[in-house]
């Protein structure tokens, strides 16, 4: 990456966790310049110096509440003088209307009884026309486009890529551009904990939603508006309720090249910089103690898979069924085990940094485990349960301590989780071309 701030894309690091290291992931892999900052550089005036700001997916209203009020407005200011505002999913719900968010389009979040919210996978988008959509090649001119005088179609049309429990919008802008709209989910996906080709071979969706008492049927989705762009000011806002960011998806990460470049003006840099394996004695005492804390965090995963509770979907993603924190879990474990190889890999890491996630890790470890079992228990015996409701007084007990009766992050975990986070943060900014 360059030194010139304005040959990137301010990333915004705050309440994102497993969906903005997901995200930085990707966009290393693409070579997308990028810089991260913090709610308080915003604050600040940082964006002064960038195009364009990304927020990736994560609680908007957490992402919200670090920004502050000064944060809110100084984002707002960026993009009305002509900054370019990029949000997936959290970051997208960010740019609504939505309580305490920043207002850039006119568009509501629709609540959660009139919309599907647990679905997960790859669906079919429907491509409108824009650049970002642009064909990898020249249009194939057939017999019948001639004859016919039809249009020759220099974009594509239509796409697979990934959702991941996506809130749905309301455009109440007439001047509001669909850039996408979902078409049919694949038979791989999910929603919540039910495969969609399976019900779909098998069963009916309305039967499942009077058991599950949420929409789950895929097909509600149908039309929907998926990646959306509009004005604000002088600025330009796109926001996506697809994560064009997901690993290993090549037509996403064609996307992401493509929007950096409408967005930004920016291009992938044309060199990575690789970290070098170092090993003296302060880098060998992270690599252990690192090691101790992804160990840990692996045999909540485990202990998790052994117990049918969850699946890994990618190298990023645990599915879990309905009734336990998958999200939780599968969020600690994925920022512990980049911490890891982030010190295997050599970085700069502080042992003291290391050594303040250790103790409260073993203590949300001890209780988490005894949960998990709880609630598998609590599933075997055919009880009905969500995250939020279950019979046994002890589960309830031990939710509220770990996580809080907030469906967002809370409790123990949250206080484990910012730990983590500023140490991961404090790595990953100092491995920054």
């Amino acid at each position: 990456m360059t030194s010139n701030k304005k040959n990137k894309a301010a990333f915004l690091w705050d309440e994102s966790f497993l969906w903005g290291l997901m995200a930085y992931k990707a966009l290393c892999t693409s070579g997308l310049p990028f810089e991260l900052i913090r709610a308080e550089d915003i604050r600040k005036g940082a964006l002064d110096e960038y195009p364009m700001l990304f927020v990736p997916g994560g609680w908007a209203s957490n992402k919200s509440g670090a920004l502050g009020e000064k944060g809110l407005d100084a984002i707002r200011q960026f993009v009305e003088k002509g900054g370019s505002y990029l949000g997936f999913c959290g970051g997208a719900g960010l740019a609504t209307n939505a309580r305490g968010c920043l207002g850039l389009l006119d568009v509501d979040r629709k609540p959660t009884n009139e919309r599907v919210p647990s679905f997960s996978g790859r669906i079919e988008l429907k491509l409108h026309e824009h650049e970002i959509w642009t064909a990898d090649s020249p249009a194939v001119i057939s017999k019948d486009s001639i004859e016919d005088d039809l249009p020759i179609v220099t974009h594509k049309t239509s796409g697979i890529y990934h959702a991941w429990w996506p809130s749905q919008f309301t455009i109440k802008d007439s001047n509001i551009k669909v850039l996408a709209s979902y078409g049919k989910a694949m038979p791989d996906s999910f929603s919540s904990d039910l495969n969609v080709g399976d019900v779909r071979n098998s069963c009916s969706w309305h039967e499942l939603e009077e058991q599950y008492k949420i929409n789950l049927d895929p097909g509600k989705l149908f039309d929907e508006p998926a990646v959306i762009e509009g004005k604000y000011g002088r600025g330009r806002v796109m926001i996506s309720l697809v994560h064009f960011d997901t690993q290993g998806d090549p037509e996403g990460a064609q996307a992401l090249e493509r929007i950096w470049s409408y967005l930004g003006g920016l291009v992938p840099a044309s060199e990575k910089n690789t970290a070098t394996v170092v090993s003296c004695g302060r880098e060998k005492d992270a690599v252990r103690v690192a090691g101790e804390l992804y160990a840990i965090s692996r045999e909540l995963v485990s202990l998790g898979e052994r117990n049918f509770l969850w699946f890994w979907r990618n190298a990023m993603l645990l599915h879990w069924r309905r009734g336990v924190r998958g999200l939780e879990y599968n969020t600690l474990f994925i920022m512990i085990r980049e911490i890891f190889e982030q010190a295997r890999n050599g970085s700069d890491i502080s042992v003291d940094d290391l050594k303040m996630i250790r103790r409260p890790l073993k203590e949300f470890a001890l209780k988490a485990a005894k949960l998990l079992v709880l609630e598998r228990f609590e599933m075997q015996k055919g009880n009905f349960m969500t995250f939020a409701d279950c019979d046994n007084p002890e589960v309830r007990v031990l939710r509220g301590e770990l996580f809080s009766a907030s469906k967002s992050h809370g409790g123990r975990f949250k206080e484990l989780l910012d730990i983590t986070d500023s140490c991961l943060i404090r790595i990953l900014t100092g491995n920054e071309g």
